[in-house]
């Protein structure tokens, strides 16, 4: 870490912090604050939006486990943020993705131009389409047509809102895992994580 972490547990100034990292504790429970928490509780007020975004994120949509671990996964990969592949990797093999599925989901390039069809690694054709759209988000921004058709084809105007905001959102939260160096994984690579 960049930066040291705030002492765990965080200190509080005032009767709006001791709210803030209570509401965070919750969240996370039973687990502890993780180093994610730590690095944000030098700005409680971020901390307390990031939780509550992000909590919505993880927890309140209505996508199948499996697609929003694998748009996890790739933006990780895609951003080389390893902390966060760490964490989201196992859960997307306890979602069910297949190891194969997975070793997909790792590969720098994830479609080669010119190749055609490429291996899915047993993925199904929404979670391709799903690391696909991850993949173009996180790496051009804008999504192209054909792409974009694909998803409306397999998903629901809510399902894509979703997805997308998964994809923004981890986004957000690579960037900040890797600018910070949050649990000093990032310099690592996906092969140093176990995920079963």
């Amino acid at each position: 870490m960049r930066i040291p972490y705030t002492p765990n547990p965080p200190p509080s100034t005032s009767p709006d912090d001791t709210a803030i990292i209570a509401r965070i504790a919750a969240r996370r429970s039973p687990r502890p604050l993780q180093p994610l928490d730590l690095a944000l509780l030098h700005a409680p007020p971020v901390a307390d939006g990031w939780n509550s975004f992000l909590g919505a994120v993880r927890t309140r949509t209505s996508l199948a486990p499996a697609l929003r671990e694998l748009a996890i996964c790739r933006v990780a990969v895609c951003n080389g943020a390893w902390y966060e592949w760490a964490h989201h990797a196992p859960l997307a093999v306890a979602a069910g993705v297949r190891e194969q599925g997975i070793g997909v989901c790792k590969r720098e390039v994830l479609v080669e131009d010119g190749k055609g069809e490429q291996d899915r690694g047993g993925l199904s054709e929404k979670e391709w389409v799903v690391l696909r759209y991850a993949d173009e988000m996180t790496r051009k921004v804008r999504v192209g047509d054909g792409l974009f058709e694909e998803m409306k084809g397999l998903f629901s105007e809510r399902e894509i809102v979703e997805i997308t905001a998964t994809v923004a959102a981890y986004n957000c939260v690579s960037r900040f895992l890797v600018a910070l160096d949050v649990g000093e994984r990032n310099s690592t690579g996906p092969d140093d994580v176990v995920t079963h």
